[in-house]
């Protein structure tokens, strides 16, 4: 049966598996393929879920080669969208978790404890980030109302749509875990933007 303007848009956002290089920073400067895990994370997740009408992707490879392949796979139409690219993180970029807490400890825990004004050198600014996300978002509820979407993207890019939906301040987008190949399912009906699910996962 259609889709109707009375049914509600489903958008589920899923982040990319765990890619190649170990736990690193990735914005849009670091383009790091899927790991073997990954692909099998993202695969799990998929099969669980599905039902979808379409498929939107970061440009990444890290999401672009999933969405791409699943397309076909169930013969989906696969849109690539440039601003759902992940957040950049200046010279940070490519840098280990573990190298930055021992190098960098102090700027590392401002950042976590600030994030809108303790960015890394070079950041893109979180505003602006949000911005660029939350214009997504409204433009995918415009173009496919009624449809159920994925949204095949990063960690920040759900965080920063997580803060446009719940209209909760930048500062504390980093309080919220987003694990590879998780699933963050919002609506939009008559009501407007609401977050069904959140970091969702099959259990195997």
């Amino acid at each position: 049966m259609p889709a109707t303007s009375a049914d509600p848009t489903i958008l589920d956002y899923l982040r990319h598996g765990t890619p190649v290089g170990g736990s690193r920073f990735r914005g849009h400067g670091v383009d790091d393929a899927l790991s073997d895990t990954g692909w099998q994370q993202m695969r799990e997740t998929t099969a669980a879920v599905g039902n979808w009408q379409h498929i939107v992707s970061s440009p990444m490879q890290r999401c672009r080669a999933f969405a791409e392949w699943l397309g076909e796979e169930h013969d989906l139409p696969v849109e690539v969208v440039t601003d759902l690219r992940e957040v950049g993180f200046g010279t940070w970029e490519g840098r280990q978790r573990d190298e930055l807490k021992r190098d960098r400890g102090d700027e590392y825990r401002a950042f976590y404890a600030d994030p809108v004004n303790n960015r890394p050198s070079g950041a893109e600014p979180l505003d602006q980030f949000g911005a660029r996300v939350a214009a997504v978002f409204d433009r995918l509820v415009e173009r496919f109302g009624g449809q159920h979407l994925l949204v095949v993207c990063h960690a920040g890019v759900i965080r920063g749509t997580l803060g446009h939906v719940t209209q909760a301040p930048a500062v504390n987008w980093y309080r919220t875990e987003i694990d590879n190949a998780a699933i963050t399912r919002f609506a939009h009906d008559h009501r407007g933007p609401r977050l069904v699910a959140h970091n969702w996962r099959p259990r195997l």
